[in-house]
Protein backbone atom coordinates (compact mmCIF):
# COMPACT_ATOMS: atom_id res chain seq x y z
CA UNK A 1 0.00 0.00 0.00
CA UNK A 2 1.15 3.62 -0.46
CA UNK A 3 1.78 5.68 2.40
CA UNK A 4 -1.84 7.77 1.30
CA UNK A 5 -3.48 4.84 1.51
CA UNK A 6 -2.15 3.84 5.28
CA UNK A 7 -2.93 7.38 6.06
CA UNK A 8 -6.34 6.66 5.28
CA UNK A 9 -7.18 3.32 6.59
CA UNK A 10 -5.35 4.64 10.02
CA UNK A 11 -7.74 7.83 9.82
CA UNK A 12 -11.06 5.39 9.95
CA UNK A 13 -9.94 4.08 13.46
CA UNK A 14 -9.00 7.91 14.78
CA UNK A 15 -12.67 8.84 13.04
CA UNK A 16 -14.62 6.54 14.68
CA UNK A 17 -12.68 7.30 17.84
CA UNK A 18 -12.74 11.01 17.70
CA UNK A 19 -16.95 10.29 16.68
CA UNK A 20 -17.12 8.98 20.27
CA UNK A 21 -15.01 12.11 22.14
CA UNK A 22 -17.09 14.43 20.10
CA UNK A 23 -20.34 13.38 21.05
CA UNK A 24 -18.69 12.37 24.66
CA UNK A 25 -18.25 16.59 24.58
CA UNK A 26 -22.06 17.26 23.09
CA UNK A 27 -23.70 15.12 25.67
CA UNK A 28 -21.95 17.33 28.26
CA UNK A 29 -23.42 20.06 27.42
CA UNK A 30 -26.08 18.93 29.50
CA UNK A 31 -23.60 19.37 32.21
CA UNK A 32 -20.33 17.79 33.98
CA UNK A 33 -22.04 14.31 35.02
CA UNK A 34 -23.85 14.01 31.74
CA UNK A 35 -20.44 13.95 30.54
CA UNK A 36 -18.51 12.06 32.88
CA UNK A 37 -21.36 9.78 32.74
CA UNK A 38 -21.44 8.82 28.95
CA UNK A 39 -16.84 8.62 29.64
CA UNK A 40 -17.05 6.36 31.65
CA UNK A 41 -19.38 4.05 29.79
CA UNK A 42 -16.68 4.93 26.47
CA UNK A 43 -13.96 4.18 28.30
CA UNK A 44 -14.95 0.43 29.06
CA UNK A 45 -14.24 0.11 25.35
CA UNK A 46 -11.52 2.51 24.75
CA UNK A 47 -9.00 2.09 28.15
CA UNK A 48 -9.44 -1.61 27.08
CA UNK A 49 -5.30 -2.34 26.93
CA UNK A 50 -5.81 -3.53 23.32
CA UNK A 51 -7.59 -0.85 22.00
CA UNK A 52 -5.63 1.99 23.50
CA UNK A 53 -2.61 0.42 22.30
CA UNK A 54 -3.90 0.00 18.57
CA UNK A 55 -5.80 3.59 18.88
CA UNK A 56 -2.05 4.99 20.30
CA UNK A 57 -0.44 3.40 17.66
CA UNK A 58 -2.88 5.01 14.69
CA UNK A 59 -1.93 8.45 16.42
CA UNK A 60 1.30 7.84 16.24
CA UNK A 61 1.40 6.98 12.77
CA UNK A 62 -1.08 9.44 11.14
CA UNK A 63 1.29 12.20 12.72
CA UNK A 64 4.37 11.32 10.94
CA UNK A 65 2.67 9.96 7.75
CA UNK A 66 0.51 13.06 7.72
CA UNK A 67 3.53 15.46 8.37
CA UNK A 68 5.35 13.23 5.30
CA UNK A 69 2.35 13.49 3.51
CA UNK A 70 2.16 17.64 4.02
CA UNK A 71 5.84 17.65 3.35
CA UNK A 72 6.09 15.41 0.26
CA UNK A 73 3.61 17.53 -1.09
CA UNK A 74 4.29 20.94 -1.18
CA UNK A 75 5.37 22.28 -4.37
CA UNK A 76 3.08 20.29 -6.48
CA UNK A 77 -0.40 21.45 -4.44
CA UNK A 78 -2.21 23.98 -6.15
CA UNK A 79 -5.92 24.53 -5.52
CA UNK A 80 -8.12 25.91 -2.63
CA UNK A 81 -9.30 22.19 -1.54
CA UNK A 82 -5.29 20.58 -1.79
CA UNK A 83 -4.41 23.70 0.73
CA UNK A 84 -7.05 23.64 2.85
CA UNK A 85 -6.87 19.89 3.41
CA UNK A 86 -3.10 20.16 3.84
CA UNK A 87 -3.76 23.29 6.60
CA UNK A 88 -5.94 21.66 8.46
CA UNK A 89 -3.74 18.12 8.55
CA UNK A 90 -1.10 19.71 9.77
CA UNK A 91 -2.92 21.78 12.47
CA UNK A 92 -4.70 18.16 13.18
CA UNK A 93 -1.24 16.40 13.67
CA UNK A 94 0.40 18.93 15.95
CA UNK A 95 -2.74 19.04 17.78
CA UNK A 96 -3.06 15.48 18.05
CA UNK A 97 0.85 15.25 19.34
CA UNK A 98 0.23 17.90 22.50
CA UNK A 99 -3.34 16.52 23.35
CA UNK A 100 -2.34 12.97 23.18
CA UNK A 101 0.70 13.68 24.84
CA UNK A 102 -0.30 15.56 27.62
CA UNK A 103 -3.10 13.47 28.64
CA UNK A 104 -0.99 10.50 29.03
CA UNK A 105 1.51 12.61 31.01
CA UNK A 106 -1.42 13.67 33.38
CA UNK A 107 -2.68 10.14 34.26
CA UNK A 108 1.29 8.47 33.99
CA UNK A 109 2.97 11.61 36.14
CA UNK A 110 0.98 13.47 37.34
CA UNK A 111 -1.88 10.97 38.42
CA UNK A 112 -4.68 12.48 37.39
CA UNK A 113 -8.25 11.46 36.46
CA UNK A 114 -8.03 13.00 32.09
CA UNK A 115 -11.57 13.45 32.15
CA UNK A 116 -13.89 16.94 31.89
CA UNK A 117 -12.27 18.76 34.40
CA UNK A 118 -8.47 18.35 32.94
CA UNK A 119 -9.65 19.57 29.38
CA UNK A 120 -11.43 22.41 31.07
CA UNK A 121 -8.80 23.41 33.79
CA UNK A 122 -6.72 25.77 31.33
CA UNK A 123 -9.75 27.79 30.46
CA UNK A 124 -10.27 28.63 33.95
CA UNK A 125 -6.56 30.06 34.94
CA UNK A 126 -5.47 33.40 33.55
CA UNK A 127 -3.93 34.05 31.11
CA UNK A 128 -4.21 30.15 30.01
CA UNK A 129 -7.29 30.65 28.68
CA UNK A 130 -6.17 32.62 25.48
CA UNK A 131 -3.98 29.71 24.52
CA UNK A 132 -6.83 26.59 25.45
CA UNK A 133 -10.16 28.66 23.63
CA UNK A 134 -8.41 28.76 20.24
CA UNK A 135 -6.68 25.45 20.68
CA UNK A 136 -9.49 23.78 21.18
CA UNK A 137 -11.78 25.67 19.10
CA UNK A 138 -8.99 25.21 16.05
CA UNK A 139 -8.66 21.20 16.86
CA UNK A 140 -12.35 20.28 16.41
CA UNK A 141 -12.71 22.53 13.40
CA UNK A 142 -9.66 21.11 11.97
CA UNK A 143 -10.96 17.85 12.95
CA UNK A 144 -14.03 18.18 10.44
CA UNK A 145 -12.35 20.38 7.66
CA UNK A 146 -10.07 17.62 7.15
CA UNK A 147 -12.89 14.99 6.86
CA UNK A 148 -14.49 17.19 4.69
CA UNK A 149 -11.81 17.19 2.10
CA UNK A 150 -11.28 13.39 2.21
CA UNK A 151 -15.03 13.52 1.20
CA UNK A 152 -14.25 15.47 -1.26
CA UNK A 153 -11.75 13.84 -3.02
CA UNK A 154 -14.23 10.64 -2.72
CA UNK A 155 -16.84 12.13 -4.54
CA UNK A 156 -14.81 12.89 -7.82
CA UNK A 157 -17.66 11.34 -9.85
CA UNK A 158 -20.36 14.14 -8.54
CA UNK A 159 -20.82 17.24 -9.51
CA UNK A 160 -18.88 19.89 -8.47
CA UNK A 161 -21.86 21.20 -6.47
CA UNK A 162 -21.96 18.23 -4.40
CA UNK A 163 -18.54 18.23 -4.08
CA UNK A 164 -18.33 21.55 -2.37
CA UNK A 165 -21.55 21.03 -0.37
CA UNK A 166 -19.05 17.83 0.79
CA UNK A 167 -16.68 20.48 2.18
CA UNK A 168 -18.92 23.10 3.39
CA UNK A 169 -21.25 20.99 5.42
CA UNK A 170 -18.47 19.30 7.87
CA UNK A 171 -16.77 22.80 7.87
CA UNK A 172 -20.72 24.45 9.33
CA UNK A 173 -20.87 21.40 11.55
CA UNK A 174 -17.41 21.61 12.63
CA UNK A 175 -17.45 25.49 13.44
CA UNK A 176 -21.19 24.87 15.62
CA UNK A 177 -19.46 22.05 17.71
CA UNK A 178 -16.03 23.52 17.97
CA UNK A 179 -17.99 26.68 19.50
CA UNK A 180 -20.65 24.43 21.83
CA UNK A 181 -17.23 22.57 23.45
CA UNK A 182 -15.15 25.51 23.63
CA UNK A 183 -18.42 27.42 26.12
CA UNK A 184 -19.17 24.50 27.72
CA UNK A 185 -15.70 24.16 28.68
CA UNK A 186 -15.08 27.39 29.55
CA UNK A 187 -18.47 27.49 31.91
CA UNK A 188 -20.35 29.56 29.68
CA UNK A 189 -23.26 27.46 29.18
CA UNK A 190 -23.52 26.02 33.04
CA UNK A 191 -21.22 26.67 35.86
CA UNK A 192 -18.02 25.02 36.15
CA UNK A 193 -15.87 23.74 39.12
CA UNK A 194 -12.20 23.10 38.45
CA UNK A 195 -10.57 20.38 41.55
CA UNK A 196 -7.53 22.57 43.03
CA UNK A 197 -5.33 19.15 41.97
CA UNK A 198 -6.02 20.52 38.00
CA UNK A 199 -5.31 23.70 38.54
CA UNK A 200 -2.08 22.93 40.11
CA UNK A 201 -1.24 22.04 36.74
CA UNK A 202 -0.81 25.49 35.81
CA UNK A 203 0.95 26.69 39.16
CA UNK A 204 -2.28 27.71 40.45
CA UNK A 205 -4.11 26.56 43.79
CA UNK A 206 -7.70 28.05 44.43
CA UNK A 207 -9.92 27.82 47.60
Amino acid sequence: MTLRKLHGLSALLIAAFACVHIANHLVGLGGVESHLAFMRAARRVYRFPAVEALLLLAVAFQVGSGIALVARGWKQRQGFVPWLQAGSGAYLALFLLNHVGAVLFGRAVQDLDTTFHFAAAGLHVPPFQFFFVPYYFLGVLALFTHLGCALYWQLQAQTQAVRRLAIVLPISAGFAAALLIVLSLAGVLYPVQIPPEYKANFGQITL
